[in-house]
């Protein structure tokens, strides 16, 4: 239009955040939360971490039991934990790289535990219960039906082949020097580390291969010198 300054012209908002971002931020905010203070989270604490009011946690949430949920479904994932194994150097000693492999999973351990024991405690009484898909978008996963007891299953046993792998290949750089495959390995190392559960499913080691691992460690002795 002729005589319109820049001034004049209408402003354009700037693009939001869409909804499933959104809720990614809001979990993100949450995870803390609730493995400081369990089920006694409140989501106006979520929304102050998150920086924002506490009506947009409903907006993407129906209520603090979902929320709850797609928690759990979070600190299920085994994505920090993967990049945390992977970051470490190969260049260190084996032992440093398996201290701090242990390290790292033994600390996603206790998040997992953490938010399992606050949705425990919580009753979760939203689980398994078809919410209706948000208005701006399609209802991300978290949102739908609970996953069956074999779809957990299936994505606890990718988790933890992935997290194996991760290991297994810490193991690599001695692969000449190793007494069993390193995935064997990360799998018994997986087993002692945590004996408590059962991560391992069918790639779990043998009482025999324990006992060996035990009895004369990890790595074959030094081939002999070639001089002698």
């Amino acid at each position: 239009m002729d005589g319109m300054t820049n001034a004049d012209a209408p402003r354009r908002r700037a693009p939001g955040m869409s909804p499933e971002r959104r809720r990614a931020m809001i979990v993100q905010a949450a995870l803390p939360l609730l493995a400081t203070h369990g089920a006694a989270v409140t989501t106006a604490q979520v929304a102050r971490a998150a920086g924002i009011g506490e009506a947009t946690v409903f907006r993407a949430f129906p209520d603090k039991d979902a929320l709850i949920d797609a928690c759990v479904v979070e600190a299920l994932r085994p994505d920090s934990v993967l990049a945390e194994l992977a970051a470490i150097p190969l260049a260190q000693p084996l032992g440093d790289r398996l201290t701090a492999a242990a390290t790292a999973l033994r600390a996603h351990l206790d998040r997992v535990g953490a938010v399992l024991a606050a949705a425990h405690a919580a009753g979760r009484p939203g689980r398994g219960r078809r919410e209706p898909p948000p208005a701006d978008a399609a209802a991300p996963k978290e949102r739908r039906a609970a996953p069956s007891a074999g779809g957990r299953a299936s994505a606890r046993e990718e988790s933890v082949a992935a997290v194996r792998a991760a290991v297994a290949a810490l193991l690599a750089p001695e692969r000449d020097r190793l007494r069993l495959p390193a995935d064997r390995l990360a799998a018994a190392f997986l087993a002692v580390l945590v004996p408590s559960r059962t991560p391992l499913a069918g790639a779990a080691p043998t009482p025999a291969e324990l006992v060996d691992l035990f009895l004369h460690g990890a790595l074959a002795p030094a081939a002999p010198e070639e001089d002698r």
